[in-house]
C-alpha cells in the first residue's frame, strides 16, 4: 500500500509517499511551493502541480494535516481554503482520505505530542531508516502524518 502525507499550506505544502508492503519504505518526498503572489494564483497553481503529484503517486490513501487554531486567523483562512482545493482533488480522484491532528502526528511518531519538528524529523529518519533527509520541515512532517496513518491502519485504528 503506498500512503501520501500532506502537510498543507499556503506558501509550501509538504508531501511524503511511503509504501507499506515490506515494513515502512520512503518513496518520495518534497514541497510544492506556489511563487505566486494572491492566494488565487497560489491555490491555481497547488492544484496543477497536486494533480501530477498524485498521477505521479498513485496513493491508494492520503493522509492530511488537521487544521489547528492558529493566532493568526489570515493565515489559518490561507491555509484551510488550501486544504480544502487539495482535499477535493484528493477526493475527486477517489484516494481515501484520514486526518491527523498535529499533536497525534508528533505523539504516534515521536512519543511526545509537544515535540518539536527537528525531534519529529529525527524519528522519521530512524523509522524509515534513512540517513538523510533533505529539503524543508514541511516534507518531514508530511512524512510523519504517512507514517502515523501506516500505523494506524496496522493497528486498525
Amino acid at each position: 500500500m503506498k500512503i501520501l502525507g500532506i502537510d498543507p499550506g499556503t506558501s509550501r505544502i509538504g508531501y511524503g509517499l511511503i509504501e507499506t508492503s515490506d515494513g515502512l519504505k520512503l518513496v518520495r518526498h518534497g514541497v510544492i511551493e506556489p511563487k505566486q503572489k494572491s492566494l488565487q494564483e497560489k491555490i491555481s497553481r497547488l492544484s496543477v502541480h497536486f494533480r501530477e503529484l498524485l498521477a505521479e503517486s498513485r496513493p491508494d490513501l492520503a493522509a492530511i494535516e488537521k487544521l489547528f487554531f492558529a493566532k493568526n486567523r489570515k493565515t489559518a483562512m490561507e491555509v484551510a481554503q488550501a486544504r480544502g482545493a487539495i482535499l477535493s482533488i484528493l477526493l475527486e480522484n477517489g484516494v481515501p482520505v484520514v486526518e491527523y491532528a498535529p499533536n497525534e502526528v508528533k505523539a504516534q511518531v515521536a512519543g511526545y505530542g509537544l515535540a518539536d519538528k527537528v525531534g519529529v524529523a529525527k524519528m522519521v529518519k530512524l523509522i524509515l531508516k534513512i540517513d538523510e533527509l533533505p529539503g524543508y520541515d514541511d516534507a518531514s512532517d508530511a512524512l510523519a502524518i504517512a507514517i502515523t496513518a501506516a500505523n494506524n491502519r496496522r493497528l486498525g485504528a
